[in-house]
């Protein structure tokens, strides 16, 4: 098996789904490296969510699961 050679940012992956980044984001709070979620570090105290390819596989699977059920997570709600 190969190794990772790379990984997508929680922007990018918001943009190849269509949906909040911030949403996916309190989504992804229940996934795991095992699952395919890294939390990559910058500068300082940047840090950024990221996600493997089956990473990315998990996080829609799991969008899936909200949509039906969007009691088990508040939706983002953006300030108005």
């Amino acid at each position: 098996m190969a190794g990772i050679s790379y990984v997508f940012t929680i922007t990018r992956v918001a943009k190849m789904l269509g949906e909040d980044e911030d949403w996916l984001h309190e989504i992804s709070t229940e996934m795991d490296p095992e699952d395919g979620c890294l939390t990559v570090l910058g500068p300082g105290e940047e840090a950024i969510t990221a996600f493997t390819r089956s990473g990315v596989d998990n996080l829609i699977e799991l969008v899936e699961i909200h949509k039906a059920n969007p009691n088990l997570l508040r939706r983002y709600a953006p300030p108005e």
